[in-house]
């Protein structure tokens, strides 16, 4: 296999397999980069410069979204002798075409799966959206979901090569299906997901859009067992007029009664949250209304991101919060999630709770709690463990 160094996402992390499930030799480097923030691009220049004075004369291919956004500026970098854009990167016949790589002759995209007890299965890509700090509809164009039978294949693979749970990814995981036959529903395809492949035991969701999850996913998150009791929405803020700036499809409301509801179907659920802190014209009085929604809502997981200007964003044109404060702000959301995170649990404190056993002793509850275990356990089992002791940052079993 190829050298794949990934940076960013969820979904980047599934190409990023991909890729390395197609490209074979070369003893090159590919690089799939991430345009959702700056730090996310300056940590893969670096990355990049440092591969360069270290292997000198080693190629290095860069793709991914901010490859795909000013591929000049990558290629100009040290020792980088070709940029594939996104629209290219799961071709085979991209692959094929690089000098020093060749396709593994079983290698279709998506990949063959790495025998993981925790796998990502990528059900969509793209956006149609517009949220005015957001670059990643132009680097990954629109909405297209993947179809039902290509998931299960997927998903049966990775069974049969023993993962014990799987999270669902994309980049707007629920705008799924409109573009297919028959326009299904998220939900409505989750249930027949898990109906075609009986064997996995856990099937986890990424991040939601509190506007758009639709009923059969709500029956779902009632009934369906196998569908872990944790859900992470995207967010971005507590306050309407910071929303509306954003151009975000949910109101503060809408987000308070979107959780409401999910614990009404499942209770003792866990709630994270995706999270801007600083967006442009926050200002002190806004801000408190996102961190009181923290408090409001007791997210016990919050994803917190200080505000990245984008080239090419609308917000960009907004009045600006000082970095300092971003920086700030950010620090405070995450602190304001501690005592949920302590009282969520804290309540496990003593129970069994059922795990995968990841390496390095470690493990996620249902919850997706974080466990540190203590005693001897197979990587990639699903176990029950006592919990011995508890704190914000996570379990002890």
């Amino acid at each position: 296999m190829s050298v794949v160094l990934n940076f960013g996402c969820r979904l980047n992390a599934c190409e990023s397999d991909a890729i390395r499930g197609m490209a074979v030799g070369g003893g090159g480097t590919i690089v799939n980069t991430c345009a959702v923030t700056g730090e996310a691009e300056r940590t893969a220049r670096a990355a990049i410069r440092r591969l360069a004075r270290e292997q000198p004369g080693a190629a290095i291919t860069v793709t991914g979204c901010a490859a795909t956004l000013d591929p000049a500026a990558w290629a100009a970098l040290p020792g980088v002798t070709r940029v594939v854009p996104n629209a290219a990167k799961l071709e085979p016949s991209t692959w094929s075409a690089t000098p020093g790589y060749a396709i593994h002759a079983l290698a279709t995209p998506p990949p063959a799966p790495r025998g993981r007890a925790r796998e990502f299965l990528q059900v969509q890509k793209g956006c149609d959206h517009r949220c005015t700090f957001c670059i990643i509809p132009f680097a990954r164009g629109p909405s297209r979901s993947v179809p039902l039978g290509m998931l299960v294949r997927q998903l049966q693979a990775m069974v049969a090569a023993g993962a014990q749970e799987c999270v669902l990814t994309g980049v707007d995981v629920t705008s799924y299906g409109p573009d297919l036959p028959g326009a299904p529903s998220l939900g409505e395809t989750i249930r027949r997901l898990l109906v075609l492949v009986p064997d996995l035991p856990r099937l986890r969701l990424s991040s939601l859009d509190p506007a758009a999850i639709d009923d059969g996913l709500w029956a779902l998150l009632a009934d369906e067992p196998r569908l872990m009791p944790h859900l992470h929405l995207s967010l971005q803020a507590g306050s309407d007029l910071v929303l509306k700036r954003m151009r975000r499809r949910h109101s503060r409301a809408g987000a308070l009664f979107a959780i409401a509801r999910a614990r009404a179907l499942r209770p003792g659920i866990a709630i994270g949250a995706d999270l801007i802190a600083g967006f442009p014209t926050e200002t002190e009085a806004l801000f408190a209304e996102t961190l009181h929604f923290v408090a409001e809502a007791a997210l016990p997981y919050v994803h917190v991101f200080p505000y990245s200007e984008r080239p090419g964003t609308p917000a960009v044109r907004m009045p600006a919060v000082a970095p300092a404060i971003r920086r700030e702000r950010a620090a405070r959301l995450r602190a304001a999630a501690l005592p949920h995170a302590a009282a969520l649990h804290g309540a496990q404190l003593g129970q069994e709770v059922e795990i995968v056993v990841e390496r390095g002793g470690q493990g996620h509850t249902q919850h997706f709690a974080p466990v540190r275990l203590t005693g001897s356990f197979t990587v990639g089992a699903l176990a029950r463990v006592r919990v011995r002791a508890a704190t914000a940052a996570g379990l002890v079993a």
